[in-house]
């Protein structure tokens, strides 16, 4: 015990040990929407991975969350947004996808999402940019349409996509949007903001978890269903976002978002040794134009 707890202390100070382990849970978040396939129904799984992420930050963080709650009120809107399309949206749309695409795909598709920041600091909040960071995003555009289409450019003359890849390419927009909103967030702690949101997506889920049961294509959790579910609910959804904010505090948010770029690597080796998946010339090329682009847009004078 005291071993682990030394290991636990040592670990907690190690900015660069804690964002590589986020990225790692984040990268198995791809894996375990595939994983889960047949297991349990995407509506579900987005709907109890917020059951678990309350119930576990409730009893530590419950009555902080109650006594911002004027603060939580008073921009309430606000805060049902960032839930809804951050988390709830997201997860809604990426394991729905799962079935339809594959986690190579899916993590290779997430790279995007820093570059849509950019895009999205220049279109909302009239950031300047130069023109290196400019071709970074064409760049990082351009790979995820070589992985969209297979590198078959008849696919995208025809606009024959897999519909899998269009669900991913509108959740990364989604969590897009919840980082823009985040520079806008309730002048609150970071565990308890993200507590509220946890709440809200809790609550976002329940509509779309009433559909698939309307659908017919409501499932609950089978053995193997309920492993998926707890990796979920405990790494990606909150052990991560605890390292993450621990690494943003020890070298700031510009450095610690650079490590973002490690998901879809990470995603994409866990597909391939995991899931067996193949992983063709078009996906590197795809990975390489990212991953190339992500480099470009961070940049700077």
């Amino acid at each position: 015990m005291r071993t682990l707890h030394a290991l636990w202390k040592g670990t907690w100070g190690q900015a660069y040990v804690l964002l590589t382990l986020t990225t790692l849970m984040w990268g198995g978040n791809a894996i375990a929407g595939r994983l889960a396939v047949g297991e349990v129904s995407p509506m579900m799984l987005t709907c109890l991975r917020w059951v678990i992420v309350v119930i576990v930050l409730m009893p530590l963080v419950g009555r902080q969350v109650v006594a911002a709650w004027p603060q939580i009120r008073g921009r309430w809107a606000f805060t049902i947004l960032m839930g809804a399309f951050g988390f709830t949206g997201f997860n809604a749309l990426f394991y729905a996808a799962a079935h339809y695409t594959t986690a190579v795909n899916l993590t290779i598709f997430q790279g995007s999402i820093p570059v849509l920041v950019l895009l999205g600091t220049v279109l909302f909040f009239g950031a300047r940019v130069i023109p290196l960071q400019i071709i970074g995003m064409i760049v990082t555009i351009l790979g995820v349409i070589l992985v969209s289409v297979k590198a078959d450019f008849e696919i995208l003359r025809t606009l024959a996509l897999n519909i899998g890849d269009v669900w991913t390419l509108i959740a990364c927009v989604f969590y897009a949007a919840y980082t823009l909103g985040l520079r806008h967030r309730p002048a609150l702690p970071g565990l308890i903001f993200f507590a509220a949101l946890a709440v809200v997506a809790f609550t976002t889920s329940l509509p779309l978890l009433w559909i698939e049961a309307a659908q017919g294509n409501l499932q609950f959790p089978t053995a193997k269903g309920w492993l998926i579910l707890l990796y979920v609910g405990l790494l990606p959804s909150l052990l991560s976002q605890v390292f993450f904010m621990r690494g943003v505090e020890l070298i700031g948010p510009a450095r610690a978002g650079l490590f973002v770029n490690l998901v879809p690597i990470f995603g994409a080796l866990l597909a391939v040794v995991l899931l067996g998946e193949p992983f063709a010339l078009y996906h590197a090329g795809g990975l390489v134009l990212v991953l190339g682009g992500i480099w470009l847009s961070e940049r700077r004078r």
